[in-house]
């Protein structure tokens, strides 16, 4: 489907590819990874003729048609339908010739093609693209002018996919989507028909999609097979050997050396000595690897406060009085909060989590905040509003009044501008530098909270593992709003859903949410692969067990009881703060009384929970 030979391509005299070569055949479904900057983009765009290479050659199978995700989202006064429908020139053509022509030999070719390339589905094809996107029946058919621009780059994509080139080119295509939409498109891909090429970060879309791996680095383009977890071992292990080989060959040559240079003036081993240069001389150095720079962040711990940071009473909240997004929200969060925010988009996550940042006051209903709480708050949205003609360095020292010119760099040193990017203007720099820039102004008063809504989009992979351990790191309490179930699984202990004009905990992790999603859509809840079941001797009339079915039970009862001992701990430690015991603080009083009854409730549970967890054990094994 795809040979790129020898290509070679310069910009502003930066070499991003030298004599890169790679094979990519007919159907498969490839990752192209590599860091922020290798040039995976413009891979993208030599790809499709937007740029010329200075060497080299890129040869698609002729008659292939090549889509991307176009650049500019569709805002037209057409129906979301109408517009995705438009997006296939051909379809658009026949159906318009079909109409106005009179020759009966031609109307009979023009359908015959219809029916070739599925002109009769196409509607209900394109509904069900937007509806995977989020878009149900009703949105489907209101105008693209009363949508976002994020809503309006989903309906780009659903445009492309709806072309079914056969070569598809994604670059990141799950930046604008949720959870559930990113589900969607990793079943979408999977089952597509053609050969995909996808530029993500998304290790999970990655694993769940991809057939191939394509790693950029150093100017080379490599293939692997299989998914992302299969390349990054076999990448590590190669590097391994890489090291070991090097290694070995440094010594064989300090060695050769050593003897040379203790001999070769020596009448006796004068010989011997030209023989070990001239096996010097042979011996071709192995090229040093490149070294491994990762960006690493670092949120700074914040003072402790009594819990609870925040707790609301029959809240609800909106932007227009009189229609509330959330209701009757009554819930309290800690300092040692995980917390994942889930849940389709439009349904009130980023609403809940300005709620919780004080950018939104609420209709009805109390919220208290603990006094001296500190609140960082990161959201995409928030690059627009850095000052374009500013620094990173200019941003921080505003926040840093008095410090030296030193002290403010060596905080940005922390989240990676060094002497050689601490002073490029803002207007120049990538959406990943940009994001970091945030997560140091967000964080640089050390908050107690800190709220990030989509923090992964334009992160590559290691920066997006930097993150992980900051803020497993942190001692604060953090809100997790991401597509990237990666992320969420790696940080979050508690997950909370919004939907219905609610946010309610959900008892499970992010697998059982994900297979709960996919049953919702499918009809059928996903299990994991069943194990073949040993049979047990009965006694006659004795009722035989499901074994399969009861081995999930006893794991579900399992993850219960570890969610329960979670929750009790959070309150063990909650009850240790001796200001819950000032008797001159009413308040504390309050809150004591309540902790402890609901501590006393999570501990009546727990019992339930191991009675039953016992119970089915003992079914087990009779």
């Amino acid at each position: 489907m795809l040979h790129i030979t020898d290509l070679t391509y310069r910009i502003a005299g930066k070499l991003l590819l030298e004599k890169a070569s790679v094979t990519v055949p007919a159907g498969h479904k490839v990752g192209i990874v590599g860091k922020n900057g290798a040039g995976k983009t413009t891979l993208y765009k030599l790809i499709l003729g937007e740029l010329e290479a200075d060497d080299g050659q890129i040869n698609i199978r002729k008659s292939a048609s090549v889509g991307q995700v176009a650049q500019e989202a569709p805002g037209g006064p057409e129906t979301l339908l109408d517009t995705v429908l438009a997006a296939h020139p051909e379809l658009v053509e026949l159906h318009h010739e079909a109409e106005n022509c009179k020759d009966p030999h031609r109307i009979a070719e023009i359908h015959e093609r219809l029916q070739d390339i599925g002109a009769y589905e196409a509607e209900a094809r394109a509904a069900s693209i937007l509806s995977g996107l989020g878009f149900n029946d009703a949105e489907q058919r209101r105008p693209c002018s009363e949508f976002s621009g994020g809503w309006r780059m989903r309906v780009a994509l659903a445009c492309t996919l709806f072309t079914q080139p056969d070569l598809l080119l994604l670059d990141e295509p799950t930046n604008y989507l949720d959870l559930e939409g990113v589900l969607w498109l990793e079943n979408f891909i999977k089952s597509y028909p053609y050969t995909v090429l996808i530029i993500s970060h998304d290790r999970d879309l990655l694993n769940s999609s991809a057939n191939a791996i394509v790693h950029l680095e150093a100017c080379g383009l490599t293939y692997y097979g299989g998914n992302f977890d299969k390349f990054e071992k076999t990448y590590r292990e190669q590097r391994e050997l890489q090291r070991a080989a090097l290694k070995k060959q440094e010594l064989e040559r300090a060695h050769i050396q050593k003897y040379i240079d203790r001999f070769r003036y020596k009448a006796s081993k004068a010989k011997q000595a030209q023989s070990r240069i001239k096996m010097l001389e042979r011996m071709e150095p192995l090229a040093a690897l490149a070294e491994e720079h990762t960006v690493q962040f670092n949120f700074p711990n914040p003072v402790e406060l009594a819990p609870p940071l925040i707790s609301m009473e029959n809240l609800s909240v909106g932007y227009e009085t009189g229609k509330p997004i959330l209701r009757n929200l009554s819930l309290r969060i800690d300092m040692e909060d995980r917390i994942a925010l889930l849940g389709q988009n439009g349904n009130g996550k980023s609403t809940f989590a300005k709620l919780l940042s004080d950018r939104l006051k609420p209709m009805e209903g109390t919220i208290n905040r603990s006094r001296k709480l500190g609140i960082g708050y990161f959201a995409q949205h928030q690059q627009d509003e850095l000052d374009p003609n500013g620094t990173p360095l200019s941003h921080l020292a505003r926040l840093m009044k008095g410090s030296t010119e030193t002290q403010v760099r060596a905080r940005l040193g922390g989240f990676g501008f060094g002497v050689d990017k601490a002073t490029n203007k803002i207007s120049t720099m990538s959406g990943g530098e940009k994001a970091r820039l945030l997560f140091a102004l967000m964080s640089f008063n050390a908050p107690q909270m800190i709220i990030l809504d989509e923090p992964t989009n334009h992160l590559d992979m290691d920066s997006r593992q930097s993150l992980i351990h900051a803020i497993n790191d942190y001692e604060g309490a953090v809100i997790i709003i991401s597509h990237d179930s990666y992320l969420v699984e790696a940080c979050a202990d508690r997950i909370m859903v919004v939907e219905n004009g609610g946010v309610n905990d959900f008892d499970g992790d992010i697998n059982d949410y994900k297979n709960l999603v996919i049953g919702k859509k499918t009809g059928v809840v996903k299990k994991d692969p069943p194990k073949p079941a040993v049979k047990k001797k009965t006694k006659k009339n004795e009722p035989q067990i499901d074994v399969r079915a009861l081995k999930d039970q006893i794991a579900e009862a399992e993850r219960r009881v570890d969610y329960l001992n979670r929750e009790i701990e959070k309150y063990n430690k909650a009850l240790s703060n001796p200001k819950l015991y000032n008797k001159k603080d009413p308040a504390a009083g309050r809150a004591l009384k309540q902790f402890t009854r609901e501590k006393s409730d999570l501990d009546h549970k727990l019992k339930e929970a191991e009675e039953k967890w016992i119970e089915l054990e003992e079914m087990l094994n009779r």
